[in-house]
């Protein structure tokens, strides 16, 4: 499928619309696509990214199609091999095409895809590549989400092409999708999956982008953008500092009775008028999970003790939010305990990289009784006295 986005200008790309999981971690409830762009100059042709190594025929296909006899460039803006898996095919079909892309890239591509040293063009930041009649800025956008990605600006076009920035995974054959609402919630899930842990870094791409000020976005996943304020927009409330006074509660329950603490918690929240938004770990999609730490501005996970710590799934919800580094700011811990045990110590060694103050636990021994609801009505009055 090549579509054309504006004269000399082509998507060649591919769809994905069956894959339902990516890096073996991150469900694809709506596939994704493997964006990639043709630039004809005057002069020069470029290539923009190549696909992930299974749509390879599709990209050379589309390629042909064309009518691309001789490459010029392919611009590499990231290693990973989504998106440079088919260089080394693209070169075998095109041998005289140059690799254009970072140090750090290039290296990477030499040890990922074995791509021999005299393939490549190094270049810098803010450094410029004529093809002619059209102009391409290289833009280094360090840690989104790896530290060699970088970003393609075509001048003349005012199009930017983002790679991994600003995308979704979200398969459509439209080059523009026209639910919003379904690609706002592709995005943020896009965005809490794969870019929140950068958020500091992020927050400075965001502005670069702005002061670019493109007419179109172009990502290497999902939909473009010709709306560029639109996730421009969506991005600056997901980096910024601000949180919302809701309250993300991942747990687990063996045998009843931290479900029924989650349960009196969750009606206790939604009492004071706080959103409480549970998750439970056998059976959820980490996407949802992820996506609502997003803006929460509590963490508060459920767990009972296995094995004097706490259950393996209450294990993996804090290395995730460890992991994705929330603008969290408060974090508790509530569950139940037979005999004893370290689940709080444990859970809270789980969480080094999340600033947050931490709110006094709620264990019961065995079934929750009233002391331990007690308990649980004075945390949720100390969520609600720091309400934001």
């Amino acid at each position: 499928m090549s579509l054309p986005i504006k004269e000399n200008i082509y998507y060649v790309g591919a769809q994905d619309v069956e894959r339902r999981l990516f890096d073996a971690l991150i469900p694809l409830p709506d596939g994704t696509s493997y964006n990639s762009y043709i630039i004809r100059g005057s002069g020069k042709t470029a290539l923009i990214d190549t696909v992930d190594p299974t749509k390879t025929q599709i990209l050379l296909d589309n390629l042909k199609a064309l009518g691309i006899q001789k490459l010029d460039y392919i611009i590499a803006h990231h290693g990973e091999q989504d998106h440079s898996g088919s260089i080394p095919a693209v070169l075998k079909v095109y041998p005289s095409a140059k690799v254009v892309t970072n140090q750090k890239c290039k290296d990477e591509l030499i040890d990922l895809m074995m791509i021999s040293d005299d393939k490549f063009m190094v270049i810098n930041d803010r450094e410029t590549l004529s093809l002619g009649d059209k102009t391409l800025e290289f833009i280094f956008a360090p840690w989104v989400h790896w530290p060699e990605t970088m970003l393609t600006y075509l001048r003349e076009d005012k199009i930017l092409f983002t790679c991994d920035f600003l995308g979704a995974h979200l398969s459509t054959k439209e080059l523009y999708f026209a639910d919003i609402n379904k690609l706002y919630q592709s995005a943020k899930r896009y965005y809490a999956e794969i870019m929140m842990p950068f958020r500091v870094s992020i927050k400075k791409h965001v502005e670069t982008v702005r002061s670019l000020a493109p007419t179109l976005i172009a990502p290497s996943h999902g939909p473009l953008h010709n709306n560029p304020a639109f996730i421009l927009d969506a991005y600056q409330d997901w980096v910024s500092d601000t949180v919302k006074n809701e309250v993300v509660i991942p747990y687990v329950s063996m045998h009843g009775s931290t479900q029924a603490m989650v349960d009196y918690f969750v009606k206790a929240l939604e009492g004071k008028g706080i959103k409480a938004l549970p998750f439970d770990l056998a059976e959820a999609d980490i996407g949802e999970l992820a996506m609502a730490l997003v803006d929460a501005s509590t963490v508060v996970i459920g767990s009972p003790t296995v094995l004097a710590g706490p259950h393996p799934k209450a294990v993996f919800a804090a290395v995730l939010a460890n992991a994705l580094r929330p603008k969290t700011k408060y974090v508790s811990i509530i569950g139940s305990f037979g005999w004893g045990g370290k689940m709080v110590e444990q859970l809270s060694a789980l969480l080094p990289n999340l600033k947050v103050e931490v709110l006094a636990p709620v264990l019961a021994k065995g079934y929750p009784k009233e002391t331990d609801f007690k308990g649980i009505d004075k945390l949720v009055e100390a969520i609600y006295n720091r309400k934001q």
